[in-house]
């Protein structure tokens, strides 16, 4: 997935069905073939994902300094993650649905939320930030540009920590199945599969340590 100079919007669609294909990509690094689920890296200044084999991969680091990072495969459920309905409102997101991560190229938490456009970024202010981190410690865990805590307050609420990639298969899937002015329920079906299948893969977790 060539997304550094691609449309942003067709690498989105192209992670979306990801999933679904095998033997259709290459390593963006070397060009060997790949199989269906394969590594991500992340090139923090542009925030772009490419895929990469497993031997191209292991030239980077979740955390290292050079030019990609490799995406982490944790999936963490926060089963009690402090996070009051005042608190939510204070993030102004306009949505029940986001993701946060920190960013090294711009030193700060960026949020971004899905719509039917592609993912829309939202200001997020220090103290907000700081605020979440005190009352759930473990949000300081979070690898910078590779790592988001992910929040769903569509249904009953749901916390992870997740690979940042699958925070942009996320939009790629509503950016892929949004239909009309409510989304249709395809878009629905699909975001209620996604968040069932991140809690299957979650090997279950406390905020609090």
């Amino acid at each position: 997935m060539r997304s550094g100079s691609d449309n942003p919007l067709a690498s989105l669609r192209r992670l979306a069905e990801s999933g679904e294909r095998y033997g259709e990509e290459r390593c963006d690094l070397c060009g060997a073939w790949l199989a269906t689920e394969h590594v991500h890296l992340v090139e923090p200044a542009k925030r772009t994902l490419l895929c990469a084999c497993d031997a191209c991969a292991t030239l980077f680091a979740s955390g290292g300094e050079t030019r990609y990072r490799r995406v982490p495969r944790r999936v963490l459920f926060l089963p009690d993650f402090k996070l009051t309905d005042e608190q939510w409102d204070g993030l102004m997101i306009p949505i029940n649905l986001a993701f946060f991560f920190r960013s090294t190229p711009q030193d700060c938490v960026v949020a971004l939320y899905p719509s039917p456009a592609g993912p829309t970024e939202s200001l997020l202010s220090l103290e907000a930030w700081e605020e979440l981190a005190t009352d759930n410690p473990v949000l300081r865990s979070l690898e910078p540009d590779v790592e988001a805590l992910l929040i769903n307050r569509l249904r009953e609420a749901e916390h992870y920590i997740a690979p940042i990639d699958e925070c942009y298969r996320l939009v790629g899937l509503i950016r892929l199945h949004w239909r009309g002015l409510g989304g249709g329920a395809r878009v629905w079906d699909e975001i209620a599969a996604f968040f069932d299948g991140l809690r299957a893969r979650s090997r279950g977790g406390t905020c609090l340590s």
